[in-house]
């Protein structure tokens, strides 16, 4: 990270980070988005319908082959502009602490994201998708397929988000 990390807000915690890395990652491609800073970035994926481009490096277009079959993928990409020293956050629209570990926030340890994406259509090494929430340039680390049997959990809660909702 280059630039220094944001002021802490009240109730947040941070910590001391590793002296190294335990892993090395390769970044697959770019996420091109229409989004250059943080303000205009959607919260989550799915208040978004821009259709974003995920660029595959050319080396692993070959990776591609029957993706194009999927109407929906699992899109992990590198938030690399995010906090990675936060163990407890306070997030701007919730105000109350939270461990890293039972938000979906950017900022974490390894600040890796996930998001479900439709697929709209593939051209070469490009694939355009909507349901992404990263700013442009975002790197890609990996695409999987989204199964429905297999990937939904329609009974999972969040305790903490469902209390805070039916309060409303």
């Amino acid at each position: 990270m280059t630039d220094s990390p944001p002021d802490l807000r009240e109730g947040e915690t941070a910590v001391g980070l590793p002296a190294s890395f335990d892993a090395h990652l390769y970044f697959i491609g770019r996420i091109r988005t229409p989004w250059n800073d943080r303000e205009q970035c959607p919260k989550n994926a799915r208040e978004s319908d821009a259709v974003c481009t995920i660029e595959v490096a050319p080396r692993w277009a070959p990776a591609l082959k029957g993706v194009e079959s999927c109407t929906h993928i699992i899109v992990l990409y590198w938030m690399g502009r995010a906090r990675r020293d936060l163990a407890v956050q306070v997030p701007r629209h919730y105000g109350v602490g939270r461990g890293t570990f039972a938000l979906r926030s950017p900022a974490r340890p390894n600040p890796i994201a996930m998001s479900v994406a439709r697929l709209m259509g593939v051209e070469g090494n490009r694939l355009s998708v909507i349901g992404l929430d990263c700013l442009d340039k975002t790197p890609l680390l990996d695409i999987k397929p989204y199964f429905a049997s297999t990937d939904s959990v329609p009974e999972a809660i969040v305790g903490w988000h469902a209390a805070r909702n039916s309060k409303a």
